[in-house]
């Protein structure tokens, strides 16, 4: 088994008491948990290569890896597995996201590859509104609040009172043109040069 010492343990769905937990119940259902190992971060390649390197003996035994760390985890494990034993994810990922200060996982970045955080006041209209606009809230605002969902504050609202706060007002009416979707096209590769 391999958890998470990042995300997973902070959203109590990969750390060492949920593995230990879920190992429990694999053994109360006659499964033999061979071991299992939690890496500060599974995504990294040099961290699970390091920590599979130092589990050898327990792969060995293995006939699966479940991993309960997010999407990335479970890819960075396979593809640092030399057995290439059976991969099983133990996590559905939802999105990747920012802890705010009171330990909520965020989605403040869709990675739309054309960043425009310098003109909304650094808020993301393509992640925040709920429909992405480019340009100003639509006509379904009410009272600050998100015509989709009532209870979250419309994305367009925040960024005209952060400009404001900023004395940046005049940046609010620029108009941003359609995104080019040919950039966030999946899945993506980005080969960074050696020096």
């Amino acid at each position: 088994m391999v958890g998470c010492g990042e995300c997973s343990t902070t959203c109590k769905s990969g750390g060492e008491p949920e593995v230990l937990e879920v190992k429990a119940k694999l053994e109360q259902q006659g499964k033999i948990v061979t071991g299992y190992v939690i890496p500060d971060a599974p995504c990294i390649s040099a961290q699970i290569k390091t920590a599979l390197a130092k589990n050898a003996k327990a792969l060995k035994e293995a006939e699966a890896i479940l991993v309960m760390a997010c999407g990335l985890g479970v890819q960075s494990v396979k593809s640092n597995d030399r057995r290439e034993l059976p991969i099983f994810p133990g996590c559905d990922t939802l999105f990747m996201g920012a802890v705010d200060n009171e330990g909520t996982f965020q989605e403040l970045c869709s990675a739309c590859g054309e960043c425009i955080l310098d003109l909304t006041g650094g808020i993301c209209p393509v992640t925040r509104c709920s429909k992405g606009l480019l340009n100003g809230p639509c006509g379904g605002m009410n009272k600050g609040k998100c015509e989709v969902d009532k209870d979250k504050d419309c994305a367009w609202v925040l960024i005209y009172d952060e400009l404001k706060k900023k004395g940046k007002i005049g940046l609010f009416n620029k108009i941003q043109s359609a995104k080019k979707y040919s950039k966030t096209t999946r899945p993506k590769k980005l080969v960074l040069e050696k020096t």
